[in-house]
């Protein structure tokens, strides 16, 4: 009789409950169900599908101007006279970089050889046959401890130097000996620039600094909006007429009186919600003609700026955080998925797009990205990820060569004196 009852409760229960679709159970899997229906991904990169364009088009370049500039505040290097036959001609060894995944630095390059930095913050003046002149080191031994990263600026008798552990100093180019030092709150993340007796740079609070260059002293500062992560790529600026303008990590672009620090005007070109995802968001180095600014970021978006009031002129849908070079009436960039784009500089319109990468296999060319480029005469020299320079023929964006620089990252090509030079982690190589 007891089995019986115990029999008839359990069969009771199980009609009731697990097994009624109408149960608490099944209604609460339902619910479950459709909330997972409802996720959405916040932060997913917009993929924009490339294909070639016009790629028969040949530019005529006889007219292109051809430039000797290693220095200029505007970024405005253009076309560069370098018509080499990627001839390795020498290395300026250096003890190798740590705790680095890209080679975002920038030699001094001086008519009778170059200056860089090794692993331990040391700077290394080298001869043009790559002897070393001179090696100093301005770092503590707990400062050492850190592997400073150095960003260069050069002016008559001073290297003046910022580094990521937040110190600014100034050295003799023929010496190495320290003229001034000094500290800063926060480290540095962008290049320098020098407008009469002053140096401009940005640290990782979106600070725009403004020093003397005589002793280092703060002139004055303008701080932008911050984020709550650490941006994975270095901010840009510019200085055009009586003006610095600078990028941060949320995308602003913001122009700046050089003699008061007070803003001239300010463009945002992200939504709020970039200032949660700021260490994928990567920007180009803004690039001027003295009437426009230019930039792209990988977001999809690349902007022609007016100088004088921070409007946009025009904007264009290329996935690029590689410096855009002008040259006349044309702009040249590379898009993040290695195809060469040509687009007409006042009015923003595509006129040929070409692919880059046709000598990679799909599943490889995924992994690889470009780093940056140059343009010596009518002659493309990109650098990619995988430790290879493409040489590209500009007037009809053809690939003409590839030279294998390192079994892994490099830097973006210089040129200089007719030379081409680029960074791998170890050495300076160059070619003539």
């Amino acid at each position: 009789m007891n089995r019986l009852i115990i029999l008839l409760l359990t069969l009771f229960f199980l009609n009731n409950c697990s097994l009624n679709e109408n149960s608490k159970i099944w209604i609460d899997k339902e619910k479950n169900l459709e909330n997972k229906k409802n996720i959405k991904k916040v932060f997913s990169e917009k993929k924009k599908i490339i294909t070639e364009f016009n790629q028969e088009l040949r530019l005529d370049l006889t007219k292109i101007k051809i430039n000797n500039k290693i220095v200029d505040n505007k970024n405005n290097y253009g076309s560069q006279d370098y018509n080499g036959s990627i001839n390795k001609i020498g290395n300026y060894k250096f003890s190798k970089l740590e705790n680095i995944n890209q080679l975002n630095f920038k030699p001094v390059f001086l008519d009778n050889g170059l200056v860089f930095f090794d692993k331990k913050g040391s700077i290394i003046r080298y001869d043009d046959k790559q002897k070393v002149l001179w090696k100093k080191n301005h770092y503590s031994k707990s400062e050492k401890k850190l592997k400073p990263k150095l960003n260069f600026a050069f002016i008559g008798e001073n290297i003046l130097v910022t580094d990521n552990i937040a110190k600014y100093y100034s050295v003799n180019i023929n010496s190495g000996e320290l003229n001034w030092s000094k500290n800063n709150t926060y480290p540095f993340n962008s290049e320098i620039k020098i407008n009469k007796n002053k140096i401009f740079v940005v640290d990782y609070k979106n600070t725009l600094r403004c020093y003397n260059i005589i002793d280092g002293t703060e002139c004055w500062t303008l701080q932008t909006e911050d984020s709550f992560t650490i941006s994975n790529s270095k901010f840009s600026l510019i200085i055009v007429d009586d003006m610095v303008i600078f990028s941060n990590s949320i995308g602003d672009i913001t122009a700046v009186d050089i003699d008061t620090g007070l803003i001239t005007w300010q463009l945002p070109t992200q939504n709020s919600n970039i200032i949660n995802e700021t260490y994928n968001f990567k920007i180009s180095k803004l690039v001027s003609d003295g009437k426009s600014i230019f930039f792209s970021n990988n977001k999809n978006e690349l902007y022609s700026v007016d100088v004088k009031t921070g409007t946009t002129n025009w904007t264009n849908e290329i996935n690029s955080n590689l410096t855009p070079i002008i040259s006349s009436n044309l702009l040249f960039t590379v898009s993040n998925d290695g195809y060469l784009f040509v687009v007409e500089k006042n009015k923003g319109n595509i006129i040929r797009t070409t692919d880059l990468y046709t000598s990679y296999k799909t599943k490889k060319r995924e992994n690889i990205k470009p780093v940056g480029f140059v343009i010596g005469n009518t002659k493309l020299y990109l650098t990619n990820t995988d430790g290879k320079m493409i040489i590209a023929d500009l007037s009809l964006g053809n690939v003409t060569g590839i030279e294998k620089v390192a079994s892994n990252f490099i830097s973006r090509p210089f040129i200089f004196n007719q030379n081409l030079f680029v960074i791998r982690n170890g050495s300076i190589v160059q070619y003539n």
